[in-house]
């Protein structure tokens, strides 16, 4: 029995449609916890058991972990929250749970940055390391997902790559750095999941097959999308004022701004990279199978208003 939490995120649905096909022949049946079943598609449904609630709630994953041998386990960040009480005190009754219901292996989503000298101040990716010393204080095998940043993360963006070129990070231009595509997370999840003869505590880090800079990929998305495109530096303040201007916990902001003042000084360069497990999505691949129909779509969208 494989558990997968938060199923309808960005790497929980592709994660849950590889599983769904997958697991029949390794003999694996599988169940989701999610707070809303009518998000999962009608056919996956049908192939899953459901336990309707959220993963952060004790009641919830005692049902969810019975008789549970792997997890899938997905923090979605609460920009509500302090950092700790988004990712270490939401995983808290799952670590008691795990322990209590004798689940054997679990793989989680983390970020890159254990052992680099950025750790210890990184905001988010601070509190995310935490929450997985805490999975694996709980006693199971565990495997930490060491994620830099997403492309997806681009999609945000598209309104401003077609109306004027741009899009913007906090990051120096030149600076080259680690991204991934989510389909790589979660397949290097599947993998894990459907395998059975792993132990112990590790960190799994998952990139795209090249570092590249904001200039590196201005570049690429212009020849990609066959319009120019440029990248624009915000600064941490203005990204600040931005994130409080809506309403989102204070301390949460600051997380994200440590998080970004960590990232421009290296926190995703500790990797040394070699062969990884699972695939390694390239960026202009990236960018012509999901950012170009996503900037096709709205344009079309425009033009329809």
């Amino acid at each position: 029995m494989i558990v997968i939490t938060a199923p309808t995120g960005n790497i929980g649905r592709r994660l849950l449609s590889l599983l769904v096909e997958a697991a029949p022949a390794h003999g694996e049946e599988l169940r989701v916890v999610v707070r809303d079943p009518a998000r999962i598609p009608d056919a996956v449904r049908a192939a899953v058991e459901v336990v309707t609630g959220s993963h952060g709630d004790a009641a919830t994953v005692a049902r969810a972990f019975t008789g549970a041998d792997a997890v899938f386990w997905l923090v979605p960040p609460d920009a509500s929250l302090t950092p700790e009480e988004a990712y270490s005190g939401f995983t808290r009754p799952a670590a008691r749970a795990f322990a209590a219901h004798g689940v054997g292996r679990v793989v989680g989503v983390s970020a890159l940055g254990r052992g680099t000298p950025q750790a210890g101040r990184a905001g988010l990716v601070t509190a995310s390391l935490a929450m997985d010393d805490l999975i694996a204080d709980s006693g199971v095998a565990y495997r930490a997902l060491a994620n830099p940043s997403f492309f997806e993360n681009l999609l945000e963006e598209v309104d401003s790559i077609r109306e004027k070129g741009v899009f913007t990070d906090t990051v120096a231009a030149d600076r080259p750095a680690s991204l991934v595509a989510v389909a790589d997370i979660a397949a290097t999840a599947a993998g894990l999941l459907l395998d059975r003869s792993w132990t112990g505590v590790e960190s799994v880090p998952v990139l795209g097959p090249q570092d590249l800079s904001p200039n590196d990929m201005a570049r690429i998305m212009s020849e990609e999308l066959g319009r120019p495109v440029r990248y624009v530096r915000e600064s941490l303040d203005a990204m600040r004022s931005t994130m409080l201007a809506y309403g989102l916990n204070a301390a949460f902001v600051e997380g994200m701004v440590d998080m970004k003042r960590a990232k421009d000084r290296g926190l995703d360069s500790g990797v040394a990279r070699s062969p990884q497990a699972g695939p390694a999505t390239g960026f202009a691949q990236w960018c012509a199978q999901t950012l170009k129909p996503a900037v096709l779509a709205a344009s079309e969208a425009a033009d329809a208003h």
